[in-house]
């Protein structure tokens, strides 16, 4: 009897100093990124000193050297790993002035991957495809277009976003403009549709018939936001401009007012390069073949500079790698963070990395993954694992309940098929999870926009974001056996049983037919 008392209390006084010790660790993390975050720096350095990441371009490159060297100033080993190869392109200036009816310079950008002006831009008309009986009538009108510029985006009946609308309008005043938008956006369809040719097939014939270029306007439905995506045309430039200034020659030119414009748009061609993922790791000391992972995407769209998609995350991420190497600097585990490549043209780098490193899916403890924005922490989902809610909860709990208090659970919830890199590991089995964002007026204003900046970036939620990571990160490792990689077969929508996820390849050599 006493034997097993002294046992008893000897398990009690090992496990009371593993919590104590646990407790240290956790409270380190929070003073250590309370104190001294380094998340600003790191922000600036990479969205103001770098600038935008668009898979293929220099600035790409120069962030992935970026990245290896300033967690070898951490003393944290990084390297770049190749996985492929892109179409090479370096965007230039962008100026669009309006010359006749009267001055003004507009605003807009050109599309990534576009073809660049003639040295010292080109004047020409702009001009609105008109609305045609049918495809032959298209093609009898196509050769007007030789010198001038098309505008190909529909107009819109209003510049103010609906939320605006809700709060100044009348309710008859908002129900009739978004019967008049209905009307219109209809309209406009059917007149594309009448040319015959598809959304990416109507650039080409354009340009094919002499277009100077091609005038779009994607409109984000948030004030001054624009999406700015690809070009389709292979010789001329194709533009984007503001909403405001798009309404403006699309007004002019179908009263037949014949607005002109000198647009210069340039860029630069660089054949294929290489692209990369950056990995950087913190080896386990006891079980140094176990993985726990971090996971950001590093490239962006480039209309901004790719500042909540995905600069907080990859700065995020950063730090976390940063705070542990401080305060936990002999994991049990081996802790790992990717930066992937290309996930904006299909997740293309964590799908590499995954195919490539096959044999080390098995051993990743658990994945946290953090794209969609500058928001705090706000849903998470098991992605289908059984048991995701015992560990998930279990270290979910060590995070500060401010942090955590009005994070959404689903649980065991649907694997992810898509949508951000943490799908390419579910698919391979890997519990993976996402740390999904509080909005932020993310889908609107900074999601693919021309607004995508600095000044979007919450560093409060960021640096709550860093804290909850780097916690779940640090009682992952310390688990003592992996966890449970159990999963439910989803269910489809019709409610019967689908299929988890298939592993897909990437596209190793992109931005080419």
């Amino acid at each position: 009897m006493k034997k097993r008392y002294l046992i008893g209390i000897g398990l009690m006084l090992l496990l009371g100093s593993n919590v104590q010790a646990q407790d240290e660790v956790i409270e380190k993390i929070i003073k250590e990124e309370t104190e001294n975050s380094q998340l600003k720096q790191i922000g600036h350095e990479l969205m103001d000193g770098i600038g935008p990441r668009l898979v293929g371009s220099p600035q790409m490159q120069k962030a992935h050297d970026w990245a290896v060297a300033k967690y070898k100033g951490w003393g944290i080993e990084a390297r770049n790993e190749q996985w492929g190869e892109w179409r090479g392109w370096e965007r230039g200036i962008t100026h669009i002035d309006m010359v006749a009816p009267w001055t003004r310079s507009l605003a807009g950008t050109q599309l990534a991957w576009s073809p660049s002006s003639p040295t010292g831009g080109a004047k020409g008309e702009v001009v609105v495809i008109p609305d045609l009986a049918d495809a032959a009538a298209f093609n009898k009108w196509l050769p007007s277009v030789k010198g001038k510029y098309v505008m190909i985006s529909a107009p819109h009946v209003t510049g103010r976003p609906d939320y605006n609308w809700e709060e100044f309008a009348t309710e008859e005043s908002f129900e009739k403009m978004k019967e008049e938008r209905t009307e219109s956006n209809t309209a406009w369809n059917q007149r594309l549709q009448k040319t015959g040719k598809g959304r990416r097939e109507l650039p080409t014939a354009l340009e094919d018939a002499g277009a100077l270029g091609i005038i779009t306007s994607y409109w984000s439905q948030g004030f001054g936001a624009n999406k700015i995506f690809s070009a389709s045309t292979k010789k001329v430039p194709t533009v984007d401009l503001s909403l405001e200034d798009y309404g403006l020659l699309f007004r002019l030119a179908e009263g037949g007012e014949k607005p002109m414009i000198d647009l210069n748009a340039q860029s630069k061609e660089n054949g294929m390069v290489p692209t990369f993922n950056t990995i950087a790791e913190i080896k386990g000391t006891e079980k140094p073949d176990e993985y726990v992972m971090l996971s950001a995407h590093f490239d962006s769209w480039d209309g901004g500079t790719g500042a909540t998609d995905n600069g907080t995350g990859t700065i995020m991420m950063m730090e976390v790698m940063r705070v542990l190497k401080e305060v936990y600097p002999n994991p049990k585990r081996t802790i790992l963070v990717g930066h992937w490549g290309s996930e904006e043209q299909g997740l293309n780098g964590s799908r590499a990395f995954v195919e490539d490193h096959a044999d080390m899916m098995p051993k990743i403890q658990a994945l946290f993954n953090q794209d969609n924005g500058t928001g705090r922490v706000a849903n998470i989902s098991g992605q289908g694992f059984v048991d995701s809610y015992e560990y998930l909860g279990r270290w979910m709990a060590k995070v500060p309940r401010e942090i955590t208090r009005d994070i959404e659970t689903s649980f065991p919830g649907n694997p992810g098929g898509g949508g951000s890199d943490y799908a390419s590991f579910v698919a391979a089995g890997v519990p993976a999870f996402s740390l999904s964002s509080l909005n932020w007026s993310y889908f609107n204003y900074t999601w693919h926009t021309n607004l995508d900046t600095y000044d979007k970036i919450i560093f409060d939620d960021v640096q709550n974001n860093v804290i909850m990571a780097a916690i779940m990160v640090y009682m992952a490792s310390e688990e003592d056996g992996m966890v449970s990689k159990e999963v439910r077969i989803p269910v489809g929508r019709n409610g019967e049983p689908s299929e988890w996820p298939a592993v897909r390849s990437p596209t190793r050599k992109g931005g080419v037919e």
